[in-house]
């Protein structure tokens, strides 16, 4: 007997479910339906050009063969990425448990309050480790990381001074980023040597180094940063956390802020990701750190609760004068590396950074004692020795035929960094690659550290706490419990693609063949990754309609970047270098314009009609007036309204016309996949979300894909990396592959799925969102709606209506927690309005659940409205309830204990989702801003008093 296909696993309507929905809708197929809602301008109904459909058997059986074309050697390679063990707790309770990583980004903070938890310890990890004030919740890899941390010092000096210094022992991989980001801002890159003298002139506005550098060494830098403090610049310190447990902070040495990776506390290596890299500030700059920011607040009874803090920073929010498009974190990674270190704890972290550091000592003592040069003295390095004078191609080879892999830095130079998972054997073994035939002895004391740290870190109480694999796994179990993540309900972001992440995509992300794979692992052992990645290319392309696709960018902040790129370079190579004005409509996602500022374009409008269309005559208007200087138009397809737009190639024709590029955002590729193709209906390049299309999870905010497809025309520009030599691009991520650990999460479903199953995907998507438009349409009124008055695959509801009698959207939200429901996207993008997307994973009975739900609070707010309670006096107004608030005395409100926990009667025989808080005072946040765990010096002043 066969199997039952994947699709009918994935997509959560029966046959008998589509029947019937289509005909309360009026239509007779899918395929009827799908005709009435895309404009017969864009429909594609050829079949997509994928191998036929296999089962999750068969397709991990396939992916498998190739998995074992990789060779996994022991690394000794480092450049930021290390060797770890991931705690098997950790593995399965957290990156394997779809409780944690099919989590959606805590922009519900009462509903978030478990991985919100553990980011405000990774922030208290970071600063703790560094030294700093203050640390966000993560950000996408180190090399991002210091380029943020570039325009952060540029932006912090008003942009009067534009040259930055850069320590060439840096990452060459962060160098390379520097590069990208500097060049479109006119930010000058000056290579500089820290282990000799240089001066740091009036237009340096910053100096970037690297502690330990990538050869090993550790230097102090406090004269330098004096030098730079003085000069009126700003220090940055790219670091690493486990090295920190035993040298100076680099607050110690004068940094202003620091950056890093947090990959070697418990993350795989997965081929360069994905991994949660770090940003630590002092105070003065605490409100220009980009990306995520966790703090602890109270909620509406008095107690502290924890949420995303400052969010008025956020690109989604300043739109144009953005000053990064970061929208994103790592967060599913950064609560691993936060677990990791909690699990070991300081003691527990000195240890191993001890071991490793010993390791390296014994293995650069070893060479010492018989001729060999080293960069460093043992008590100089900690984890990296680099011998030089040696025949570099020659170590290579011989470190590979014994297992290790090595890292080349030049002809006559190796280096080989230790970590975690390094043993004395293994320092042995590669010794024989040098002709070195024993280990030097083990007395600590004569290796000790000329900068050893002297000051404590992490002495807070939550770092002492689970030790024992039955208490983590306890507590991991306890931060679940408070959070809705899709294996708890339906989750109906508009815009976002809360869709199901099968298991079986999941399986390979922790096989050794994909996760212990370093991202400068020779390219005769990663053959197998590289077939999957291209064969995943071509997946997409043939998905999309582009000629060509890179999968580098690690987010779809990142997607949009290099695409803009992609377009600028298009240009110059044509010599149209006045080619700066990007067109985007005035309903376009934050991250557009906030991209195109990073690309140096202007940003210029594009009004919206009032059925939420791009403005044809306001885009005659623009295109007249900027003529040659259009360099592209940003539109997301369907609309950021949820409809698809009739005019769509007419708009792309426009620009085209004088010469511009089209760039369409694939935000709702989910609309698209198999009824109508991007790349063939105008689009010259598109970035894709992997994290919600092609079902990669959102694991908490993050990780996430963002790769992007073009046309022939733009294959060269697009980001280098080591397996096609005809790109060209600036690299805009560390790894060439981005976060390649998660990309066999796509492969696995375009393989199981294929094309017929791709296209019902799509059709059910687009009819679940018209069903639901449908049922709430008596009581919501539905803001956009395309063609025969339906929608795409999301639908806007109208809430504006309610506030006359003070029911807000936030209300409707907050009730929804009581129904056990996340809410709906609020507020975008119309203040006021819900935008909700059910996907094709869900199944009818929840999506009725939902309704029904969504008509209850119509209820309640009809009795505000009648006049038989008052707002103040509502359930609405007090939700969420949380347990304790509804067990206590002191309850006396105007409705039952019953009603406020069981608003609808059908939960009463169901699992029902407590919230762990109420409703969270953001402004007492923002205004008491507490970023990380005070330190151990106020758990004594508390139990003194």
């Amino acid at each position: 007997m066969t199997s039952t296909p994947f699709s009918n696993r994935h997509i959560g309507l029966t046959q008998d479910d589509i029947a019937a929905m289509l005909k309360e809708l009026g239509y007779s197929s899918l395929d009827e339906l799908t005709d009435a809602v895309v404009p017969q301008s864009i429909a594609d109904n050829t079949p997509l050009q994928l191998q036929p459909a296999i089962s999750e058997e068969d397709a991990l059986a396939e992916l498998y063969e190739l998995a074992k074309q990789n060779k996994v050697l022991k690394s000794f390679i480092g450049r930021g990425y290390n060797g770890t063990y991931t705690p098997k707790v950790i593995q399965r309770n957290v990156l394997e448990n779809p409780a944690w990583y099919t989590a959606y980004t805590p922009y519900q903070p009462e509903i978030s309050q478990g991985r919100l938890e553990v980011l405000f310890y990774f922030q208290t990890m970071v600063t703790e480790l560094t030294g700093l004030d203050i640390a966000n919740a993560s950000l996408l890899d180190e090399a991002t990381a210091a380029a943020e941390a570039m325009t952060l010092a540029h932006r912090a000096l008003k942009a009067k001074r534009n040259t930055m210094l850069v320590s060439k022992h840096c990452h060459p991989q962060t160098i390379q980023v520097l590069h990208t980001r500097a060049k479109p801002l006119g930010i000058e890159l000056t290579l500089v040597d820290e282990t000799t003298e240089f001066a740091i002139a009036d237009d340096v506005f910053a100096v970037l180094l690297q502690y330990p550098n990538t050869k090993g060494q550790i230097i102090d830098l406090s004269g330098i940063s004096s030098a730079a403090k003085q000069a009126g610049a700003i220090t940055i310190m790219a670091t690493d956390l486990l090295a920190l447990t035993m040298i100076k902070s680099p607050a110690e040495l004068g940094a202003d802020i620091a950056v890093g990776n947090s990959q070697r506390f418990g993350v795989p290596l997965g081929y360069g990701g994905p991994h949660a890299a770090f940003m630590a500030v002092s105070d003065q700059y605490k409100r220009s750190l980009p990306g995520r920011l966790v703090g602890q607040s109270i909620d509406v009874h008095g107690n502290p609760a924890y949420r995303l803090a400052l969010q008025t920073r956020e690109q989604h929010i300043r739109r144009e004068k953005a000053t990064s498009n970061i929208c994103t974190a790592q967060a599913l990674l950064a609560i691993m590396a936060t677990l990791y270190a909690m699990y070991h704890g300081p003691k527990g972290l000195t240890r191993i950074a001890l071991r490793t550091h010993e390791l390296a000592s014994r293995f650069n003592q070893s060479l010492l004692e018989h001729g060999h040069k080293t960069i460093a003295d043992s008590s100089d390095l900690f984890d990296t020795v680099t011998v030089t004078g040696v025949d570099a191609q020659k170590v290579l080879k011989q470190a590979a035929d014994l297992g290790f892999n090595v890292c080349y830095q030049s002809e006559s130079e190796i280096s080989v960094s230790f970590d975690e998972t390094s043993t004395q054997e293994d320092c042995k073994s590669l010794l024989t690659c040098f002709e070195v035939t024993n280990l030097s002895d083990s007395d600590s004391a004569k290796h000790a550290l000329k900068l050893a740290r002297s000051s404590k870190f992490m002495e807070q109480k939550e770092f002492h706490c689970n030790r024992s694999e039955t208490e983590m796994m306890r507590y991991v179990r306890q931060l679940a419990d408070k959070d809705i993540a899709l294996d708890r309900s339906m989750i109906p972001l508009g815009s976002c693609t809360m869709k199901l992440n099968a298991a079986s995509e999941m399986t390979p992300v922790t096989w050794p063949e994909f996760s212990q794979i370093h991202p400068l692992a020779p390219q005769d052992q990663t053959v197998g990754y590289r077939q999957m990645i291209q064969q995943l290319e071509d997946m997409l392309c043939a998905a999309t309609g582009y000629d060509a696709m890179s999968l580098q960018p690690n987010a779809g902040s990142q997607g949009e970047y290099a695409g803009l790129l992609a377009i600028k370079a298009y240009h110059e190579a044509r010599g149209d270098h006045d080619r700066d004005v990007c067109l985007i409509p005035s309903s376009a996602h934050g991250t557009n314009p906030a991209s195109a500022q990073m690309a140096n374009m202007q940003v210029v409008v594009v009004k919206c009609d009032d059925a939420g269309n791009v403005d044809l005559q306001d885009l005659d208007q623009k295109i007249a007036t900027h003529g040659d200087r259009v360099a592209a138009i940003m539109i997301t397809y369907p609309s950021t309204h949820g409809v698809f737009e009739q005019d769509v190639k007419q708009v792309c024709e426009k620009v085209h016309k004088v010469g511009g590029q089209v760039y369409i955002d694939g935000a709702n590729l989910n609309a698209l996949v198999g009824v109508a193709q991007p790349g063939k209906f105008g689009g010259d390049v598109s970035h894709l979300n992997l994290h919600k299309t092609f079902c990669i999870p959102h694991g908490g905010g993050g990780p996430g894909v963002g790769p992007i497809g073009v046309g022939k025309h733009l294959e060269e520009f697009l980001p280098r990396d080591n397996h096609n030599s005809q790109r060209k691009g600036d690299a805009v991520s560390g790894a060439a592959f981005g976060s390649a650990g998660i990309l066999p999460i796509s492969w696995m479903y375009i393989r199981m799925m294929g094309a017929d199953g791709l296209r019902k995907a799509t059709q059910c998507a687009i009819l679940s969102a018209n069903y639901i438009a449908n049922k709430l349409s008596q009581n919501y009124p539905i803001l956009y709606t395309g063609k025969a008055s339906l929608v795409a695959h999301e639908c806007i509801i109208d809430t504006r209506q309610m506030k006359e009698h003070g029911v807000t959207v936030d209300d409707i939200a907050k009730r929804l927690i009581d129904f056990g429901f996340h809410a709906p996207t609020m507020s975008f993008p119309v203040a006021g309005t819900l935008m909700i997307e059910p996907t094709e994973s869900e199944s009818l009975a929840e999506i009725e659940r939902f309704c029904r739900a969504m008509n209850l609070i119509f209820e309640e707010y009809t009795a505000i409205q009648s006049g038989l309670v008052s707002h103040e006096q509502s359930a609405l107004s007090h939700a969420p309830h949380t347990m304790h608030a509804l067990l206590g005395d002191t309850f006396a409100e105007s409705y039952s204990r019953e009603f406020a926990a069981f608003p609808d009667p059908a939960m009463k025989l169901s699992n029902k989702y407590w919230p762990p808080v109420g409703r969270i005072d953001n402004v007492y946040g923002d205004k008491n801003l507490i970023c990380s765990c005070p330190p151990l010096e106020s758990y004594e002043t508390q139990a003194a008093s």
